[in-house]
């Protein structure tokens, strides 16, 4: 099998998830997804499409993932192993679809505004 590759964006992250046929390591960056994301409610995030459909163990999956939080980057990489499980099988892509892995959740943050501290927040007013 060819290697298949797809794009996953979240926030300021950005995926670039490869899969090739193997024995199911996920490789982020250089690193195991256990050393690069440490906290195991993140696991979970990147690891939820192979919950629903069966390729953890007969793809090896080559990851890099840049900008934004450990967050972001989770469901970028997310998004880019479910755009892939569907392009590989197109019997995927409905329950992917339901569990809302293939859609690109477009919010980001506000830029700031001059004369504010932040984006919309104000300083405190004084009448006098």
């Amino acid at each position: 099998m060819e290697i298949i590759n797809a794009i996953g964006r979240r926030k300021g992250a950005v995926a670039r998830v490869y899969a090739a046929s193997g024995k199911g390591k996920i490789e982020i960056n250089g690193k195991d997804l256990k050393e690069y994301f440490t906290q195991p409610h993140i696991h979970n995030k990147v690891l939820a499409p192979f919950g629903l459909i069966e390729g953890e163990n007969v793809y090896d999956w080559k990851v890099n993932v840049s900008g934004g939080g450990f967050k972001g980057q989770a469901e970028a990489v997310r998004l880019g192993i479910s755009r892939i499980l569907s392009k590989i099988n197109e019997d995927n892509r409905k329950p992917l679809k339901d569990a809302k892995y293939l859609m690109r959740d477009a919010r980001v943050v506000e830029r700031k505004k001059y004369g504010k501290p932040k984006a919309r927040k104000s300083f405190q007013f004084s009448k006098r």
